[in-house]
């Protein structure tokens, strides 16, 4: 990239091993004026270690709207740079705010791409599924993580969500006692030194994790639901009688029984 404009710039940084910062990411760390950060003493070793001298703000989920009227005038006239912690901005973090500020007022935004620890884990799962839900990080109460859970359920094949090493072994044991203990693959400190990726039912690996430390991210397969296949084809039968458009019929179907739309799709000709 030799031309720089004016804007924002979202720029990912590695999830762990300093290796995976790009170079592009790199140049742009140094041609900011500023870098906006969730975490100053965090980034700040990487921003510095890059031989920037931009001038790092705090970017937290207390102070983003005090921030933002602080940022863009800069971004309007030079090179202002987004990071998280570690990984892709704006997933998860309070930086989505500022992103969507800055379209708001016709700032530009560039994507600086890079590490991505939701990309990572999918990538790792072995799970095939064209309809994956990222969920973030979980609610803390059972309730509300159950009905989370769900919902998300009843519209994707897969789920991904953000951790704590401190409740993994618990939320892996919900989903084996709630949700029909699915396939699951829990992958932790990635990149890391002890970097550990473990695939198996959620029971399995509840106990495995119940005392752990590091950065989790979760993978799940969402099991069928009883009955769907059965389920699907009538609904499918009864939408076709009346006149729906195979599209349409499939999506609507796949949230009402929690199929996938695509075997909701092929079987419209069956039915």
């Amino acid at each position: 990239m030799t031309d720089w404009h004016a804007g924002l710039y979202v720029v990912a940084t590695p999830i762990g091993n300093m290796g995976d910062l790009t170079p592009r990411a790199a140049e742009t760390l140094r041609q900011a004026v500023v870098v906006a950060a969730e975490d100053t003493r965090t980034s700040g070793a990487l921003v510095r270690g890059t031989g920037s001298v931009a001038r790092l703000v705090s970017l937290t989920e207390h102070n983003v709207e005090e921030r933002i009227p602080q940022i863009l005038p800069v971004a309007r006239e030079g090179v202002v740079a987004l990071v998280s912690d570690a990984g892709t901005p704006a997933i998860a973090d309070p930086g989505a705010r500022l992103v969507a500020a800055a379209h708001r007022e016709g700032i530009h935004v560039f994507a600086i791409a890079g590490p991505s620890a939701l990309a990572a884990a999918l990538s790792v799962s072995g799970f095939d599924g064209p309809d994956a839900h990222f969920l973030g990080f979980l609610p803390r109460q059972r309730g509300e993580r159950t009905e989370l859970l769900n919902r998300a359920r009843a519209a994707a094949s897969i789920l991904v969500f953000f951790e704590s090493p401190n409740r993994l072994g618990r939320t892996l044991g919900e989903l084996a006692e709630l949700h029909g203990d699915p396939e699951t693959v829990v992958c932790r400190e990635l990149t890391k030194l002890h970097e550990e990726v473990a695939r198996g039912r959620a029971s399995e690996l509840a106990g495995r994790f119940a005392a752990t430390r590091g950065e989790c991210v979760v993978v799940v397969e969402v099991p069928p639901r009883e009955g769907a296949a059965e389920s699907m084809r009538e609904l499918l039968g009864a939408m076709k009688r009346a006149g729906a458009r195979r599209a349409a019929a499939a999506a609507e179907v796949a949230k009402l029984t929690g199929c996938r739309r695509e075997e909701a799709y092929d079987a419209w000709d069956s039915v």
